[in-house]
């Protein structure tokens, strides 16, 4: 179910990295049922080929364009930005939704893992904003943005790294809102707080426990709510918001301490990847 009107993205085309499961895949199939055809990628590709079958079956005549797409590689970006762009016949939005994560202490963070997550989740999103800004939304002076980031406003304590990368996306979404409005593109983000996804349904028991105590509403978020959230950014009756973060995070940036690293839980494997 969408609470927004049917039709309202009849005729427009999106590009939402990390399609294939979670966020992303609610996302998309939002838009696809409010009318848009939208293209999807991450680096599976029999989850991508069940998201296009499921992306599909949502509404009658949709297109549907899925192909892996590794957003750490300069090359594969503009390939897959260029193919989508052609499958879809044009493109008006994008959502930026791709990255990773694993839950640790700082001092268990290795520097090949902090590097690996900051080139994921900030490197990544800026590959995608680049290849499609310069490809397409530039040029035709139109485009809307939103980039998938997270609640850090207080830090990230036990995710440290993608706590630093995603702090930079959102900075980078105020920057790019102000140089680019003259181009008639919109940026803005959306910073969820925990929400249920297959990535956090590896997590410990613990971890998710703590988590929810330390939210307001005591439970986690639902990946259709963000994706409402999403969807109303993406609106052309939204075109005089650009530059904003939107928190949907059951309240829980307003309130205690946060969740802790539980002590049963010493170091983290690295759950929850793309």
């Amino acid at each position: 179910m969408t609470p927004l009107r049917p039709g309202l993205f009849e005729g427009e085309r999106a590009i939402i990295t990390g399609g294939g499961t979670g966020i992303g895949l609610a996302i998309a199939g939002e838009l696809v049922q409010l009318g848009a055809n939208v293209a999807i990628c991450g680096r599976r590709p029999e989850v991508l080929e069940a998201a296009k079958e499921e992306l599909a079956a949502a509404r009658d005549g949709a297109t549907v364009f899925a192909a892996p797409c590794d957003i750490r590689d300069d090359e594969a970006v503009a390939t897959y930005v260029k193919a989508a762009t052609e499958a879809l016949g044009g493109l008006d939005m994008l959502v930026n939704n791709a990255g990773g994560q694993f839950p640790a202490p700082a001092q268990h963070i290795s520097p090949k893992g902090f590097d690996a997550v900051v080139r994921n989740n900030l490197l990544g999103t800026w590959r995608v904003i680049h290849a499609v800004a310069n490809h397409v939304f530039l040029p035709q002076k139109r485009g809307r943005i939103v980039n998938i980031t997270a609640e850090v406003s207080r830090g990230f304590p036990g995710m440290s790294h993608t706590g630093a990368a995603r702090a930079g996306v959102q900075n980078l979404t105020q920057s790019l809102a102000v140089e680019w409005a003259a181009h008639g593109v919109r940026v803005n983000a959306v910073a969820p707080g925990i929400i249920r996804t297959v990535g956090t349904n590896q997590y410990p028991s613990s971890l998710l426990e703590g988590m929810v105590d330390a939210t307001p509403l005591r439970r986690l978020g639902d990946a259709r709510e963000v994706s409402h959230v999403v969807c109303f950014l993406l609106a052309p009756t939204s075109d005089y918001l650009t530059g904003q973060t939107i928190t949907i995070d059951g309240g829980a940036a307003l309130w205690g301490d946060g969740w802790k690293i539980p002590e049963d839980v010493p170091q983290f494997p690295p759950y929850g990847k793309q």
